[in-house]
């Protein structure tokens, strides 16, 4: 197996610079003979290189495993939106807050900005295919660009990429098209040398979208505009932001991150939080160092300051004392002895 670590521009956000999954978990499973693998790829991603025939394409392939594994990929995001599909077995997978059991058939779809996990811890026994396609986008409200090979016509592509954004369910039930569709992409990255295949390979994955894109008409999806907004994007930074708030943050790197101008982003703050941006931030900073200040005792006033992103101790002490009406030493102690 080929593991090519690439020069990529990242996408930071939330304060974490989210890079091309590299699968490690599998690449082991593969090294150890547990499970079958084969792919096609470029920049992190485990497999044969891609070339720039298909541009924007950044994994397509798929692995086999026909006996329990003890493996699985821990919650991750992807730089595309990525298609997956189960031809047999079961496999457990979770996006955002709902978790289900893929089935034979099954088919599921995540946006860049969805965390996504495969396995419970393991995963199951099964063929399971995937196409991931960098639309350059990171964020809800971002407006997608297809690679220049999809050709499906402007109308088609409209509808079905106005579908996939204002419609975030998890799976679909797919038909015997869809199903050897993917088998024919699993057979064109079998006999794929240095790139032979890529016209096959380009025809395949616009089929598929055709294919997608009849799938989700069939289904009546109600579709919701709310979920393009660019105030969701900013919901979306904030939610995150507590996992993140040692970052050395200003108002323009959140807004940045959160993939919306200042201006926009500290509205939308503002009408989310009734907040500041950079109050709110504050805030999140303040509920942390409470936290460590209970559960971390050996740290003393300074690490527990810096472990929240204050730039010093002398004023995390005075931030603090402003809002509890006392120091974190004496808040220790207060809490310390109710317990």
């Amino acid at each position: 197996m080929k593991i090519n670590i690439q020069k990529i521009k990242p996408f930071k956000a939330d304060g974490i610079v989210y890079h091309a999954d590299t699968c490690l978990p599998l690449i082991d499973a593969v090294e150890r003979k547990k499970v079958k693998f084969k792919a096609l790829a470029r920049y992190t991603y485990p497999g044969d290189r891609l070339n720039d025939n298909t541009i924007g394409l950044n994994s397509i392939g798929y692995w086999d495993a026909n006996e329990p594994q003890d493996w699985g990929l821990d919650w991750h995001r992807n730089e595309g939106i990525e298609i997956h599909f189960l031809e047999s077995g079961s496999m457990p997978y979770s996006q955002e807050k709902k978790e289900i059991e893929l089935r034979p058939n099954d088919l599921t779809i995540t946006r860049p900005w969805e965390a996504h996990k495969v396995g419970n811890p393991n995963i199951g026994v099964g063929k399971f295919y995937w196409v991931i396609l960098d639309l350059g986008v990171r964020r809800p409200h971002q407006n997608w660009v297809w690679p220049e090979w999809i050709i499906l016509a402007p109308e088609d592509l409209l509808r079905l990429t106005t579908i996939l954004r204002q419609n975030e369910d998890v799976r679909l039930r797919s038909d015997k098209r869809v199903r050897d569709c993917f088998q024919r992409i699993g057979r064109a990255v079998d006999t794929d040398k240095n790139c032979s295949n890529s016209s096959r390979i380009r025809l395949l994955v616009n089929y598929l979208l055709i294919l997608l894109l009849d799938l989700l008409d069939s289904e009546n999806i109600e579709l919701n505009e709310d979920l393009t907004d660019s105030s969701r994007s900013v919901k979306l930074f904030l939610n995150e932001l507590e996992k993140n708030l040692p970052e050395m943050w200003t108002i323009e790197k959140m807004a940045e991150s959160a993939g919306v101008g200042l201006t926009r982003f500290t509205h939308h703050c503002k009408q989310l939080t009734n907040l500041t941006p950079m109050r709110y931030l504050m805030m999140k900073r303040l509920e942390l160092s409470k936290k460590i200040l209970l559960e971390d005792t050996d740290l003393n006033v300074a690490e527990v300051a810096f472990s929240c992103g204050f730039s010093t101790s002398q004023y995390f002490s005075t931030v603090f004392k402003k809002h509890e009406k006392c120091t974190p030493i004496e808040y220790r102690l207060k809490m310390l002895d109710k317990i």
